[in-house]
Order: structure tokens, then sequence, then C-alpha cells
């Protein structure tokens, strides 16, 4: 009897018991701050880096030899604003560099100049693959000269919108892991634009001479990966891959870019970009100007970066 009295007690005051440590439970996950560094629920997410290189020297009476006077100026922007709501995403990059030499024996000149914006609009098949659509335009923002060894007149090689790249194709986007991302496009369409009169005269870039412009059809591929190798340490880079189907598809054209980053502290770093470019239809090399070659930049410095 006594038991069959005490039981049901027993069971009510469990459940009153269990009912208030749930309502104390959600009252204190309603009090709780949430990160404001935590992005994860966001549907726009931004952001960027900015690094800023100087180097000057000076030589007075300086036995070695060397020029009298240098500076050295080089800036770079990289930033992203993406989005992403359920099975839907657009990805957004701006790449814009500039860099400045300046010596007492050869005068001022470029040694870096690229504006390279990609947008890439994607919808998830399922964890790893999406079908998406990806849209690039590359130039540079002033001249630029081949400057001959003999000393003779600098030659234009370059100018804004000559060359300019607009590509767009279709295709799948395949993310094996968080920071890798594989663009596949079997389909692309690509505009190589040479707006320059000169430029356009000589037939640079693979447009028939007057022409300014040339349309190639063909199959398009970009990897971007970016990893933190650790604490200090970052690294970001991006490999470009095109096949005309029109025009001897067997040459490839590639744009490679590497940029590595090592924090000093929370606004210096040294930094070191790697960029390496082949196109056959770049023929601006050799004894005549008109041969194919594999152009490589590499630019090492040390100075300001912020992340924004």
């Amino acid at each position: 009897m006594l038991a069959a009295i005490l039981l049901p007690l027993y069971a009510v005051s469990q459940d009153i018991e269990t009912k208030t440590l749930q309502k104390e439970r959600e009252a204190n996950e309603k009090n709780m701050h949430k990160d404001a560094a935590d992005t994860s629920n966001k549907v726009w997410k931004k952001g960027g880096v900015f690094t800023l290189n100087l180097s000057q020297s000076a030589l007075s009476n300086w036995a070695a030899g060397g020029d009298d006077y240098s500076i050295a100026l080089n800036g770079a922007f990289i930033g992203y604003i993406n989005y992403k709501k359920g099975k839907n995403s657009w990805d957004n990059t701006l790449r814009l560099n500039l860099g400045y030499v300046n010596t007492a024996s050869i005068g001022p000149r470029k040694n870096d100049d690229r504006v390279d914006f990609l947008s890439k609009y994607g919808h998830t098949i399922n964890e790893k693959w999406s079908w998406s659509t990806l849209f690039n335009f590359r130039t540079q923002f002033f001249k630029g000269y081949d400057y001959p060894k003999d000393g003779g007149q600098p030659i234009l090689s370059s100018d804004f919108m000559s060359p300019a790249y607009i590509l767009l194709g279709l295709g799948t986007d395949y993310k094996p892991a968080k920071d890798l991302s594989i663009f596949l496009s079997p389909l692309t369409a690509r505009w190589v634009i040479v707006d320059n009169d000169t430029l356009s005269a000589k037939g640079a870039y693979g447009v028939a001479p007057g022409s300014r412009s040339l349309f190639q059809l063909g199959a398009f591929s970009t990897i971007n990966y970016k990893v933190a190798l650790n604490k200090a340490v970052g690294y970001t880079g991006r490999l470009d891959l095109f096949s005309d189907y029109l025009h001897n598809p067997q040459n490839i054209a590639i744009n490679m870019t590497n940029l590595f980053a090592v924090k000093i502290s929370n606004i210096l770093a040294v930094t070191y970009s790697l960029d390496l470019i082949y196109d056959d239809n770049v023929r601006l090399f050799g004894p005549n100007h008109d041969a194919p070659r594999l152009q490589v930049k590499s630019i090492i410095g040390a100075g300001l970066l912020l992340k924004l």
C-alpha cells in the first residue's frame, strides 16, 4: 500500500524536477551572448588582405658599386565577398597588384601590375559537387614596356585593356576540402581584347593585325587553394588552365599565382609572390620578339599587412 502511494509521488516529483531543469537550461541558452566572430549563420561574408612593401637604398662613394639611389614600392590587395544560402552560393574575389621601382641608372619602371576579378555562382548537388558558372576578367592598370638589354628604346608591351581577358564558363565545382576548390568547364568562351592602337596594329596577343579582339572557345579549369601552414605562415594559390578548341588545343595557356605570407606581428609581415604565365599567343620574346616564353615574376618584401 505504502509503495503504491509513494511511487506515483516520486514519479511526479521527478517530472517536476526535469521540467524545472529544462526551463533553466533554455533560459541560460537565451541569455548566452553569441561570439561576434562567429559568422557561420551569415548569408554574406566579406574580408580581405592588404600588403604594402617599401625598400630604399642610397650609396655614396661605395667601392663595391651599385646604383646611387633606388626605391621600390609594392602594394597588393586581395578582397572577397561571398554569398551562401541553402543550395545557392556566389563567390567573388578581387585582386589588385601594383609595383614601382626607380633607380638612378634605369629610371622609373613598374614591376607589378594586375587587375583580376573572379566571380563564381554555384548550385549544390551534394556535399562536394556543385553546378557552377564562372566569370573572370583580367587586365592591368598602366602601360608596360620591354627594355632591351643593349639599352635601346623601350618597346611597348601592354596597356590598360591591352591585353584584357574575359572568360565565361559553365561546368562543375568540386570541393574535396574546405580550402580547396577545383572548377572544371568543358565549354568556356574566352575573349582576348587589345584596345591599344599600336599593339593592335602589330597583332599582339594573338589578335589579327588591326583587330581589337580574339574569340576563343575551349575547356577551362581553375584550382584555388588557401591554407594556414601554421599560426604564422599562410599560403594562397591559384592555377588557371585553358585549351582553345578552335586553334592548337594542345597549347594550353597557364596562369599560376602563389603568395606566401609570414606574419611577424599584427600588422607586419614578410611576403613572397611567384607568378608563372605561359600563353602561346603571347609572342613578344626572343631576338625578333615573335616567340612565346614562360613568364616568371618573383617578388619578396617586408612591410605592412592588414586583414580587413
